[in-house]
C-alpha cells in the first residue's frame, strides 16, 4: 500500500487531485488534507501519475512502498474566466449561530444611503430614532435598545460610546459588501458586550471590488449624496480608496410646529484600506485600513442660524459636529493547515461639540482594542482558538448651561477611563459526519470597578435532515453604560438628570432556538424559520421616565427586566424571475415593578414585514417593493403635563409601504423609488414645541415616521 499527500508550492493540500498507477486502471483521489492511498502489487518500481486542474501532471518513479508528499507546480497561466451566478439577496448561512446575511445585491433594492437605512427588507433588526431633531438613530434588536447588541466593522468594535449615536449613519450604504446579523449568544472572540445580537458590517474588498464605482443620489428634500469607490489591483498588494458626502435639504416643516422635519446633515468620509494575502492560504496576510469622518447636524426652529444662535436661547436649535480619525490593521501567519497565528489592532479618536438649545456637550473620546489569537485545527474539522485582548478607553464629557432657568442639577465634567484585559477560548466540534456542531466559548475580563468577569457562551446546530437544521444558544454579556453618550436624547429634553446610586455593569443571560427549512425544486427554491429567544437582565440601567414628567431617573434595576422575542419568517424564488418574503415579529419586552409588568416604551409588541422582487431573465429591469405594519407601542407617562402637553398612553398602528424601479444599462444603473407611498406621519412629535425653552418640552416621542413620503432618484456607474 502506498500513501501520501499531494500539495502545492505552497505545502496547500489538493483536494480532488488524481493519482493512478501507470498502465493501469487503479487509480485513487485525495481527500480534503490532500492525502491518497494506493494499492501496490509487489515491491518492484512503479510510475505514479499524478494531475489536478491547473497544474503540471507529474509523473514519479516509485521503488518501495514508503510515505511520499507530491508537490504540484501551476500550469501555464489560463485567459481570465469569469464565473456569474445569482446569489441570493438575503439568505440564512450554515454557520452554528443563525446569522443572515444582507448581501449588497440586497441593498440595492431600496435606497440604502447609509447602515441605519439598510434593513428595510428584513425583520430582524428595527432602527429606531433616538432624537427626532438630529435624526439620531440605533439599531435594535429583539426590542433591546441598540446599545444591546454590538455593532463591528469589519470586525472591529469600532461603534461605542460617542459614536453609538450617529456611527451608524456614517457607513455609506454603496460602501457596504454584507451584513451579517446574529440573534442572541455568538461568539465571545469579539468580546463581551453582545447581548441581543451582533451586526458585522464588512465593507467592499480592495481585491474583489469593482475598478470603480460611482453613486449619485437626491431625494424630493433635495438632500444630495455622492459616493466613489476606486480599486487597485497588482500581484502583491490591493488598495482600495472610497469618498463619500452628504450635502443639506432644504429647511421644512409640513406641520406648522415652526420646527424642520428634517434634520440638515453634512457629511464628508474618505477611506483607504490595504490588502496583501489571502487568510486560508500559507504564510503572510495583511491588512490595513484608515477612515476620517467630518459631519456637521443641524436641527431645530426653521429660523435657527448655526452662527448665531448655537447655545442660545433665542431661537431654539440643536447642531452637532464631529471629526473622528479611525485606523485598524490585522495581520496573520499560517504556519500550516494545523496552526495560524494572528493579530487584530483598531483605533478611533472622536471629537464631538453639541449645542441643545442652552445646553452644551463637548466630549472627546479615545477607544484602542487588541487581539492576539492563535487557532489551533484538530481531528477532522475541529478548531481551537485561544487568546487575549485588550480594551482602552477615555471618554472626557463636559456639559454647560448657558442660561439654566430650569434649575437643572448635572452640569460639569466627567471623565471616564477603561483599561480591560482579557482572555478567551473557544472551541468548535464537528461530530457524527458533521451532521452536529458544538461551539463553547468562555472569556474572562478585568474590570477594575468590579472586578473578573465571566462570559461564557454556548451554540449547537444540528443538521437534523435534508435542509432542516436546528439550532440552540445560550450564553451572558455585559456592558458599561455611557449614559451621556448614548442617550443623547436625554440632554436634548428639558428634563433633569438624578443619578441615583453607583452604577454596575450592565449583565444579561441570553437564551435561544432556530429551526430553519430550506427546500428546492424545479424552479422554485425557498425556505421557513422560526426563531425564540429569551433575554433576562441581571442588572439593566434604564432611564426612569414614568416618576417624574420632569426628571429622569438613572439608577441600577436588579428586578426582573427581560425580553421575550418570537419570529416566522417566510422566503420564496420562483423561476428566478420572482422573489417573496413575509416576517411576523412579536416582541414583549418588559419589567417587573411593584409586583406589576410594566412594558417598556417604544416597542410595538406586533411586526409585519413583507417585500416582493421582480426581474426578467434578461436583468434589464428590476422592481422591489416592501412594506412594514407596526402595532401599537406603549408611550412614556405625561398625564402629569398640562393638558396640552399630554400625549396617549399608546401609539397608532400604522404602516409604511416603499417602492423602487431600477433599469441596468450595461455598467449604468438608474433607479427611483418611494418611500412611504401613502404619507403617514407622526403628527408634531415635540412635546411642548411651543415652549422649547421650558420644562415640558421633550424630543423623545419619535415612535413613527415623522417626514413623509419621501421620493428619490439615483444613478450607478460601474466599471469591472
Amino acid at each position: 500500500m502506498l500513501t501520501g499527500k499531494v500539495l502545492n508550492e505552497l505545502n496547500q493540500p489538493l483536494q480532488g487531485a488524481t493519482i493512478s498507477l501507470a498502465g493501469t486502471n487503479t487509480t485513487s483521489l485525495t481527500d480534503k488534507q490532500g492525502s491518497f492511498s494506493l494499492s501496490l502489487n509487489s515491491d518492484s518500481p512503479h510510475f505514479i501519475i499524478t494531475s489536478f486542474t491547473g497544474y503540471r501532471t507529474d509523473t514519479t518513479l516509485i521503488r518501495n512502498t514508503a510515505i511520499i508528499n507530491i508537490v504540484l507546480r501551476p500550469g501555464k497561466t489560463l485567459g481570465e474566466v469569469r464565473v456569474k451566478s445569482n446569489r441570493k439577496g438575503i439568505y440564512i448561512s450554515d454557520d452554528p449561530a443563525k446569522t443572515e446575511v444582507i448581501t449588497s445585491g440586497e441593498l440595492k433594492k431600496s435606497a440604502c444611503c447609509d447602515l441605519a437605512g439598510c434593513f428595510e427588507t428584513q425583520g430582524s433588526v428595527q432602527p429606531q430614532t433616538t432624537n427626532i431633531i438630529t435624526n439620531a438613530k440605533e439599531l435594535r434588536i429583539l426590542g433591546l435598545s441598540g446599545i444591546y447588541n454590538q455593532v463591528l466593522i469589519d470586525g472591529f468594535p469600532q461603534i461605542q460610546g460617542l459614536t453609538y449615536t450617529y456611527g451608524i449613519s456614517s457607513i455609506p450604504g454603496p460602501l457596504i459588501d454584507n451584513i451579517f446579523v446574529a440573534k442572541g449568544a455568538n461568539s465571545v472572540l469579539q468580546g463581551y458586550e453582545s447581548i441581543s445580537g451582533q451586526i458585522n458590517v464588512l465593507t467592499k474588498d480592495p481585491e474583489k471590488a469593482d475598478k470603480l464605482f460611482l453613486n449619485g443620489y437626491i431625494n424630493s428634500f433635495s438632500e444630495k449624496q455622492f459616493n466613489a469607490v476606486y480599486s487597485i489591483q497588482n500581484k502583491k498588494w490591493s488598495n482600495l480608496t472610497a469618498f463619500h458626502t452628504v450635502q443639506p435639504a432644504n429647511r421644512i416643516d409640513r406641520d406648522n410646529d415652526q420646527f424642520m422635519d428634517i434634520s440638515l446633515v453634512t457629511r464628508y468620509m474618505i477611506m483607504n484600506r490595504w490588502k496583501k494575502g489571502e487568510e486560508k492560504d500559507a504564510g503572510w496576510s495583511s491588512q490595513f485600513s484608515v477612515r476620517y469622518l467630518s459631519e456637521r447636524r443641524i436641527g431645530g426652529q426653521m429660523l435657527f442660524d448655526y452662527d448665531e444662535d448655537k447655545g442660545g436661547n433665542r431661537i431654539y436649535g440643536q447642531a452637532v459636529d464631529i471629526s473622528q480619525p479611525e485606523a485598524w490593521f490585522k495581520t496573520a501567519y499560517r504556519f500550516n493547515d494545523r496552526h495560524r497565528l494572528a493579530f487584530y489592532a483598531s483605533s478611533f479618536h472622536q471629537d464631538q461639540q453639541s449645542y441643545f438649545g442652552v445646553t452644551s456637550y463637548k466630549a472627546g473620546q479615545t477607544n484602542m482594542y487588541a487581539n492576539i489569537q492563535h487557532e489551533y485545527s484538530y481531528g477532522e474539522e475541529h478548531v481551537l482558538k485561544t487568546g487575549i485582548s485588550y480594551r482602552y478607553s477615555r471618554l472626557n464629557e463636559t456639559i454647560r448651561f448657558s442660561n439654566d432657568t430650569l434649575g437643572r442639577s448635572y452640569a460639569g465634567d466627567y471623565l471616564t477611563k477603561e483599561n480591560i484585559p482579557g482572555v478567551f477560548a473557544e472551541n468548535t466540534l464537528h461530530v457524527f459526519d458533521d451532521r452536529l456542531t458544538w461551539i463553547a466559548g468562555l472569556r474572562a475580563d478585568y474590570y477594575s470597578g468590579a472586578g473578573w468577569k465571566i462570559t461564557p457562551r454556548t451554540m449547537l446546530k444540528w443538521d437534523a435532515a435534508e435542509g432542516l437544521i436546528i439550532r440552540a444558544s445560550a450564553g451572558t454579556g455585559w456592558r458599561i453604560a455611557r449614559i451621556f453618550s448614548e442617550n443623547v436624547g436625554l440632554l436634548a429634553s428639558s428634563r433633569d438628570l438624578i443619578f441615583a446610586e453607583k452604577l454596575n455593569p450592565e449583565e444579561a443571560l441570553n437564551m435561544g432556538c432556530n429551526v430553519t427549512y430550506k427546500f428546492s425544486r424545479e424552479s422554485v427554491e425557498g425556505s421557513l424559520s422560526a426563531d425564540l429567544y429569551h433575554t433576562v437582565f441581571r442588572n439593566q440601567i434604564f432611564p426612569d421616565y414614568d416618576a417624574n414628567p420632569s426628571i429622569a431617573i438613572i439608577r441600577n434595576f436588579t428586578g426582573k427586566s427581560a425580553s421575550n422575542g418570537f419570529q416566522f419568517e417566510g422566503q420564496l424564488s420562483l423561476f428566478e424571475k420572482i422573489s417573496l418574503k413575509a416576517s411576523y415579529v412579536y416582541l414583549d419586552v418588559y419589567q417587573e415593578r411593584l409586583g406589576e409588568k410594566v412594558q417598556l416604551p417604544f416597542n410595538p409588541n406586533h411586526r409585519l414585514v413583507g417585500t416582493v422582487s421582480f426581474s426578467p431573465k434578461n436583468k434589464k429591469w428590476r422592481w422591489d417593493a416592501n412594506a412594514h405594519w407596526y402595532g401599537q407601542q406603549r408611550l412614556p407617562d405625561t398625564r402629569s403635563n398640562p393638558a396640552v402637553y399630554q400625549r396617549p398612553e399608546l401609539s397608532a398602528a400604522y404602516t409604511v409601504v416603499s417602492s423602487q424601479f431600477t433599469v441596468n444599462l450595461r455598467d449604468i444603473e438608474i433607479y427611483a423609488g418611494v418611500e412611504n407611498i401613502f404619507d403617514f406621519r407622526q403628527r408634531q412629535p415635540i412635546i411642548a414645541w411651543q415652549d422649547p425653552f421650558g420644562k415640558y418640552f421633550d424630543t423623545q416621542f419619535a415612535w413613527g415616521p415623522t417626514r413623509g413620503v419621501e421620493m428619490y432618484l439615483g444613478i450607478r456607474f460601474t466599471v469591472k
